[in-house]
């Protein structure tokens, strides 16, 4: 059953945006979650919908309908898990590439979703049924460090670390080419790609702000070694922006990193990088070290985790070449 709050705006918050007001006023609903509740007319101003963009005033009656989570319909699977961390509030994974994080379009089992409901018995609900505990993402074909919550105080307040820019989270990856600069920082909004739905693009009119710092670890015959962080977490931010940048991921097939890369190389470097393409068959990427609070104690954790086989024989052929 929905839950409604009802609470008035106080004088210290006046003129302020109505989703900000909202994660000011309930401190457990972020700012963003608080945008998606406007958005699907969960909060009323006065009994009126309102915008996010709405500045409120001293008085004004605001109410909050919060709807009580779903239970998960999917199944439990007793796949292998790398834990890397786990309490009675979180769970820290290692997940291997080819791991789909959740249940969705065409893919309804088998994902780190099913098996944590078979490790853990319960996650938090409120990333609804498609996508309980499931914090934050990582792509199919990325592999590395992913934090999943167990109860909703949990999901909640580690929600609002990563809207707040709170969490660490760095990336180790090949990308085609040779990076110019030793370090660097990349920003350039991100949406939906306009013909292509699967895929992400930047697009300076309709995109969300995203930023990408890096630096170069390695540099290679016609291939660059970097360490990446976010400072935001768009789709496929990473693979995105150094696609955008002319150095798409090495073996991304979605972003330029395998035939269209391949094709501009020529002679003994095309038959070089054709081997080592060989070598790994999804995007070299990997999330490689996670940093953030405790949800509950507060405490800093800090976690890495080593790169997986098929990057490390990469790297290790790209270096004897």
């Amino acid at each position: 059953m929905p839950k409604t709050v009802k609470k008035n705006i106080p004088h210290t918050f006046e003129g302020k945006r109505l989703d900000v007001a909202i994660a000011l006023l309930f401190p457990k609903v972020t700012r963003s979650q608080a945008q998606r509740l406007i958005r699907e007319g969960n909060i009323r101003v006065d009994g009126e919908t309102a915008k996010s963009s709405h500045k409120v005033r001293i008085g004004e009656e605001v109410t909050l309908v919060l709807i009580e989570p779903e239970v998960s319909v999917h199944e439990p699977q007793p796949i292998p898990l790398d834990i890397v961390f786990e309490d009675k509030y979180i769970v820290v994974v290692n997940k291997p590439p080819g791991l789909v994080v959740h249940p969705g379009a065409g893919v309804k089992n088998g994902t780190l979703v099913n098996a944590l409901l078979a490790h853990c018995g319960d996650l938090s609900g409120i990333g609804g049924v498609l996508r309980p505990g499931i914090v934050h993402r990582l792509d199919k074909g990325t592999s590395g460090l992913i934090v999943a919550a167990k109860t909703d105080q949990a999901h909640l307040l580690l929600s609002r670390q990563i809207a707040q820019r709170e969490v660490s989270r760095e990336y180790h990856v090949i990308v085609w080419g040779l990076l110019d600069e030793n370090s660097g920082r990349i920003e350039a909004p991100i949406a939906r790609h306009r013909v292509h739905r699967k895929k992400m693009a930047v697009d300076w009119q309709r995109g969300k702000k995203a930023a990408t710092r890096f630096s170069v670890l390695e540099r290679f015959c016609f291939a660059s070694y970097a360490l990446a962080s976010l400072e935001t977490g768009r789709t496929h931010q990473i693979r995105v922006h150094f696609s955008h940048l002319g150095h798409p991921v090495f073996g991304d097939p979605q972003y330029g990193g395998r035939t269209k890369a391949l094709s501009r190389l020529s002679g003994d470097r095309r038959r070089e990088a054709s081997h080592m393409l060989h070598l790994i068959e999804r995007p070299a990427l990997h999330a490689a070290a996670l940093r953030f609070k405790h949800p509950i104690s507060g405490e800093l954790l800090s976690f890495e985790a080593p790169l997986h086989a098929d990057i490390l024989e990469l790297l290790e052929a790209m270096r004897r070449n």
